[in-house]
């Protein structure tokens, strides 16, 4: 506690309480940019993506656009963590921005759809760094204790990112053409890199040991296996194809071979003992859970509110605005009052209930729900997201050493984005399954013929239905969506079961005495 508080008093003298505040403030803002970045991108870029088409053609390898950014992004997420926490933070961090910005120029001047898809992945890598710097950053800055209402904030610049995507990219494409979809990230990484060149001061590191190759090697072939099969199962290929079986072989053995090695290597990529701890475990899977579920959520809502209720496709953002304002304002208390008390195993249980409880009520949406009924739905969802989405990261970086902040946060957002991966995968399947019985039940031969190619019909495809079929198909969505939602609120209740094995760890930082784990956040971040 001593050298705490001399290291603390040190660095207050340094800086000045009246001057400290105000650069952590322009490194907050920076990474606030960053993560509006990484969040931004792939919804500006998908209703970019028919004008990209109409322009570059390759319409058949169309997926890969999207693909080919988040296999690169999965891969490197971990690579990304544990490059900071060896090497230092600011460093990886500014150079995961470099190559995002250096991915995003060549997509803006792609020629052709081979070279996009190139040029995505370029981009990809760059991405899977902005996340985790961004949330180990925070956690190098700020004291657990403190972290909560940070953590809110950034889960505040995802919520507007997701509210405010496709209209952006709409405007964007309409007023300025498609390129302009990747050049936008370009000044505002410019100035995310200046400020946090300037004003954000972290230790330097400089590890003895090698960077552990084949350990990323097997990671990287066994994350890019199982995301290949989530994307591609039950749409490119049926799920017992012979290429899916190959893709979940190799996942398996990669992922199996990466454990094993792990418990061998001087540095590993993700040292095993992190999840010796109860609460970083729990969180993970908490967190793989919210993916699944919130990024399900977003792909059928839409589509539900567009198909039966008749909605626009041109606002499709503003469509989910209360499932993600309810988040929003609820991330935002939970830090708060994460901040102010300590206690944080009330978010997660309460979260937990509440998003069984939305997903359960959506899934009794049908073809006479109203929009108001559905949006109240959707808020509750909202609500449990914003009580799981930060308070999972507080935690797990709680439940780790400081020389493992890269990795926790890595590894948590990892978990996350193949939760996500399995999440539209599953629920999709279950949906454009249920969808195409429905529709061979109600409209016969018609009806199938309508589904064959795709169980999402868009709005003008719709429009050119027969009354019938038209009518069939909207019960058919309906339908669909149920037994999606309904899957999504019993994988719920697995994180509530987590959550409530949560143990709560007295945050570091906490109390008026500050304890012997606590940061030193004055020692990172110097005056303007």
């Amino acid at each position: 506690m001593a050298d705490t508080q001399a290291v603390r008093t040190g660095a207050e003298a340094d800086v000045g309480e009246d001057k400290q505040p105000r650069s952590v403030r322009v490194v907050l803002l920076a990474l606030m940019i960053t993560m509006m970045l990484a969040m931004l991108d792939n919804m500006i870029v998908g209703t970019a993506m028919p004008t990209i088409v109409g322009e570059l053609g390759g319409l058949e390898h169309l997926s890969w656009v999207v693909t080919a950014y988040t296999l690169a992004t999965a891969a490197s997420t971990p690579l990304w963590g544990k490059l900071g926490d060896m090497y230092g933070r600011k460093g990886a961090f500014m150079s995961s921005i470099v190559i995002f910005l250096i991915g995003s120029a060549l997509s803006g001047m792609a020629q052709d759809m081979g070279q996009l898809i190139g040029f995505r992945a370029v981009q990809g890598l760059g991405a899977g760094g902005l996340m985790v710097g961004v949330m180990a950053i925070i956690g190098d800055l700020i004291p657990p204790r403190e972290r909560g209402k940070y953590q809110g904030m950034m889960a505040g610049v995802m919520a507007l990112a997701m509210i405010g995507g496709p209209l952006v990219g709409g405007t964007i494409t309409d007023n300025w053409g498609w390129r302009w979809s990747f050049y936008i990230n370009l000044p505002l990484g410019v100035v995310a890199l200046a400020a946090i060149s300037a004003v954000l001061h972290l230790p330097k590191k400089r590890a003895k040991a090698r960077i552990d190759y084949l350990g990323a090697g097997l990671l990287t072939v066994g994350i890019t296996s199982i995301v290949l099969v989530t994307t591609w199962g039950g749409s490119e290929y049926a799920w017992t194809s012979a290429r899916i079986m190959e893709l979940t072989a190799i996942g398996v053995a990669s992922l199996v071979g990466f454990v094993f090695w792990q418990t061998k290597a001087a540095e590993p990529v993700v040292p095993l003992h992190i999840f010796r701890s109860r609460n970083f475990t729990l969180m993970s899977l908490i967190g793989f859970i919210t993916g699944f579920v919130m990024f399900g959520a977003t792909l059928f809502l839409p589509l539900y509110q567009q198909s039966v209720q008749g909605a626009s496709a041109t606002n499709s953002g503003l469509l989910l605005l209360p499932m993600l304002g309810a988040m929003l304002v609820t991330s935002m208390v939970a830090g708060r009052v994460t901040t102010n008390t300590g206690k944080y195993k009330v978010f997660p249980v309460v979260g937990s209930v509440l998003m069984v409880i939305g997903l359960y009520l959506l899934s009794t949406m049908d073809t006479g729900t109203s929009r108001f009924t559905s949006g109240v739905f959707m808020a509750v969802v909202g609500l449990g997201m914003g009580c799981l989405m930060q308070i999972t990261m507080l935690v797990a970086q709680n439940s780790v050493e400081m020389k493992d902040m890269g990795v926790a946060s890595s590894s948590t957002t990892l978990f996350r984005t193949l939760g996500s991966s399995f999440g539209v995968a599953i629920m999709g399947a279950l949906f454009n399954n249920r969808v195409q019985d429905v529709m061979s039940e109600r409209a016969g031969a018609l009806g199938s013929k309508i589904t064959e190619q795709s169980a999402q019909l868009d709005a003008a495809s719709l429009a050119k239905l027969p009354a019938a079929a038209r009518e069939a198909y909207q019960y058919a969505v309906s339908a669909g969506t149920h037994s999606a939602f309904l899957l999504g609120a019993v994988v719920a209740v697995l994180a509530l079961v987590a959550a409530v094995f949560v143990k709560e760890v007295a945050l570091r930082g906490a109390g008026p005495q500050g304890d012997d784990e606590a940061a030193a956040p004055m020692q990172v971040a110097e005056p303007v």
